[in-house]
C-alpha cells in the first residue's frame, strides 16, 4: 500500500486565512495559513476496508462528519504551508491505515507467579506485625 502513488489532490479542499503570529504589517495583509479538509466517506481513492479503520483509528482526528483538517501555520509563504500540508497528510494516512500487531496470548511463567505470591506474604506478614495484640 504505497499512498504516495496516490493522487489525493483531487479530493482536497483548501482554505487559507490569516495566521497569528510574527510578521508585523505583513500578518494583517496576507492570509498564509492553510486549511485541508478530506472528506473520508466521498473518497473514492480509499478502500472501504481503509475508510473504517481510518474511522476507528485513534491517531487520526476526524469530525463528526468524517472530515480530516489539517491546519498549517509554520512559514510566512503559503505555497511552503500548502506543501507541509500536504506531507502531514500523507503521514497521517500512513499512521491511520497501519494494521495493529495481533496479540499473542500468554500466561505468566512460574518464576513470575511466584514472586507475586512471595510479596503478597511479604505484605501481608508486615500488615499483620502492624496490628495490635489484646
Amino acid at each position: 500500500m504505497n499512498l504516495k502513488q496516490k493522487d489525493f489532490s483531487s479530493e482536497f479542499t483548501f482554505k487559507t486565512s490569516r495566521s497569528s503570529g510574527k510578521g508585523g504589517q505583513h500578518v494583517n495583509k496576507v492570509e498564509s495559513r492553510i486549511s485541508l479538509f478530506f472528506n473520508v466517506n466521498e473518497s473514492r481513492l480509499l478502500t472501504e476496508e481503509e475508510k473504517t479503520r481510518l474511522k476507528n483509528s485513534s491517531s487520526v482526528k476526524l469530525s463528526k462528519d468524517y472530515l480530516l483538517q489539517i491546519d498549517v501555520e509554520e512559514s510566512r509563504s503559503q505555497h511552503k504551508n500548502k506543501i507541509i500540508c500536504v506531507e502531514r497528510f500523507y503521514e497521517l494516512l500512513v499512521i491511520g491505515l497501519r494494521k495493529p500487531k495481533a496479540r499473542k496470548i500468554t500466561k505468566p511463567s512460574k518464576s513470575a507467579i511466584r514472586k507475586r505470591l512471595k510479596n503478597k506474604k511479604n505484605l501481608s506478614e508486615k500488615k499483620k506485625n502492624r496490628q495490635q495484640k489484646f
